[in-house]
């Protein structure tokens, strides 16, 4: 329902705005906003931003993204969150975490989130995890941490190439499992190449 502290653009805005940051995982720009409400010029989408600024819907974070102060309808947003960084697809032989991989910083709600540990968020290739909920093009909420239990959903890194699959071991083998609707995707045997780099604790599906 459309809040009458809203005019028709501010309201297309801010909707749009949510939409890019829940399901795309990324603050759209300036230019992004402006070809989707009709503007000639990113300058009028830097304006439009301003007012909802100052109405107390929205706040710009130190990395240039924008944080969802209150929604739609005018609610504030009651959930304290963190900001967690979207590391792309794969590490490409960079570390996760490195300042060349972060694409976003997602804010993430403290009740999924909990405070004490550090998280990132990954963006799911393929479909070899789809069973368990996790398709392509979703964004996977992972807690890291370098060890695993058995039937856990992990990041692992093999050479430079990262995958998201079932933890088990086998005697002294380690074996990621798919999970999958398709017979193509096979278990993975292992013994000590590889890491892990963390623990899948929630999904944020895609489009």
């Amino acid at each position: 329902m459309k809040n009458n502290n809203l005019d028709n653009r501010e309201f297309k805005a801010l909707f749009f705005i949510k939409d890019n940051v829940v399901y795309k995982g990324k603050t759209p720009s300036l230019r992004d906003i402006a070809e989707h409400l009709g503007f000639k010029s990113p300058r009028s989408s830097a304006l439009l931003i301003e007012r909802l600024e100052e109405k107390g819907y929205l706040q710009r974070t130190p990395r240039g993204g924008l944080r969802l102060l209150k929604d739609i309808d005018g609610k504030v947003q009651t959930d304290r969150t963190i900001e967690i960084p979207l590391v792309g697809s794969a590490p490409c032989g960079l570390p996760f975490l490195a300042e060349e991989n972060i694409e976003a910083m997602i804010p993430v709600s403290q009740k999924i989130a909990k405070p004490g540990a550090n998280y990132f968020l990954l963006r799911a290739i393929g479909n070899s995890m789809d069973k368990v909920g996790i398709k392509d093009g979703d964004l996977v909420l992972v807690r890291q941490q370098p060890v695993a239990n058995p039937g856990e959903k992990i990041v692992a890194l093999i050479g430079d190439e990262a995958t998201i699959k079932e933890f088990h071991r086998k005697g002294d083998k380690v074996v990621l499992m798919p999970k999958s609707t398709e017979t193509k995707h096979k278990p993975i045997i292992l013994e000590s190449d590889f890491m892990i780099q963390g623990v899948v604790i929630d999904t944020i599906p895609g489009f």
